[in-house]
């Protein structure tokens, strides 16, 4: 059965699932209370679906078993069969219900929990990158690049935390910079366009760095993220282009979005590739980007931008949520399960 109203309280402990393409991670929130208690990280390909992952990796970590499970997954959540993107599980909520004694199951966009796990982050969890002061109660936001690029707002409104997941790496990307106007013609199109996600992101850099490699008459081979980072740590000159370029865009993307949502709490970076290029995002490029919003490079200067340290982000997104649901307007539609029992 699918409910829509947002719960006040979950039966515990609530299982958290952070579902990846490659990896499944799991931790238990005991109680309204208790600390996030990690509990296993396994890899997708080893199991024929989260039940069977679930059994091996988180029941024997517990003495009592889960009696709600949120999870997290890459893409949207459209019924009771969900497919995962990166992936071969399909997640059925149901069947969880059924097969693991779970009372009530949710399933939420990567994304959106991310974002859940803003306004809870403090000391070491977040590192800031440039000027600026976060705002009490004001619009965040996350942008992540990492296989795509992941973007979800976090806004405060009648003294409630709304995520608000959609597809933002998608947005335009075009030149600014003189170099820009003469790097853009190397770009590759798709259908027709250059999306932020087609450049800033794992899958987008070999797309980058063919284009810096031409506009720098240069002879070079990047395939991989891997293979660019690598070699810009050993201060291969055009993979630094790359990176510098990379890190530009997306101070540029970062700042339209502070601008859509007036991102006053300030926008945080999350994904794969965002520790591999740390020097990149510090060295005052990307913030240069960030504030070269004329005629409001005054507001862009107040809006402080952050790199995620924390290990888990998603994860400690939905442990927020399991702790506290009634701090957060999640829309449940067509996104919550509960077994029959739980309904009588």
């Amino acid at each position: 059965m699918s409910l829509s109203a947002n719960p006040k309280s979950f039966a515990y402990p609530v299982l958290v699932a952070d579902i990846g393409g490659t990896n499944a991670r799991f931790a238990l929130v005991d109680n309204t209370d208790a600390p996030t208690r990690m509990c296993g990280k396994t890899a997708t390909a080893d199991h024929p679906d989260i039940s069977s992952a679930i059994r091996t990796a988180v029941f024997p970590e517990t003495d009592i078993k889960p009696r709600t499970a949120i999870i997290a997954v890459a893409g949207p959540v459209t019924g009771d069969i969900i497919p995962l993107t990166n992936a071969a599980w399909v997640i059925e909520p149901l069947k969880m219900i059924a097969g693991l004694g779970l009372e009530e199951v949710i399933v939420l966009n990567d994304f959106e929990a991310q974002a859940l796990a803003l306004p809870g982050y403090g000391g070491g969890d977040i590192e800031q990158v440039g000027t600026g002061t976060a705002r009490q109660a004001s619009a965040k936001f996350v942008l992540g690049p990492g296989t795509g690029l992941g973007a979800a707002a976090m806004i405060y409104a009648s003294e409630t935390w709304v995520p608000v997941p959609g597809e933002g790496g998608h947005v335009e990307l075009g030149p600014v910079t003189p170099e820009d106007f003469e790097l853009w013609p190397h770009i590759e199109r798709y259908h027709g366009r250059v999306g932020a996600e087609q450049l800033l992101s794992g899958t987008g850099l070999p797309r980058l760095a063919r284009a810096v490699t031409s506009y720098m008459k240069a002879e070079r081979q990047f395939d991989t993220p891997a293979s660019i980072t690598m070699a810009a740590d050993d201060n291969d000159p055009v993979a630094v282009k790359i990176l510098e370029v990379f890190a530009r865009g997306l101070g540029r993307v970062a700042g339209d979005f502070a601008l859509t949502v007036l991102a006053r709490g300030g926008v945080y970076l999350t994904g794969g590739i965002t520790p591999r290029i740390t020097r990149f995002l510090t060295d005052g490029g990307f913030r240069a980007a960030f504030e070269a919003k004329a005629p409001h490079e005054a507001l862009m200067a107040k809006i402080p931008t952050f790199i995620v340290r924390h290990p888990d982000p998603a994860l400690e997104g939905l442990a927020s949520f399991a702790r506290a649901p009634d701090a957060f307007a999640v829309d449940m539609q067509g996104r919550q399960w509960v077994g029959a029992a739980s309904v009588a």
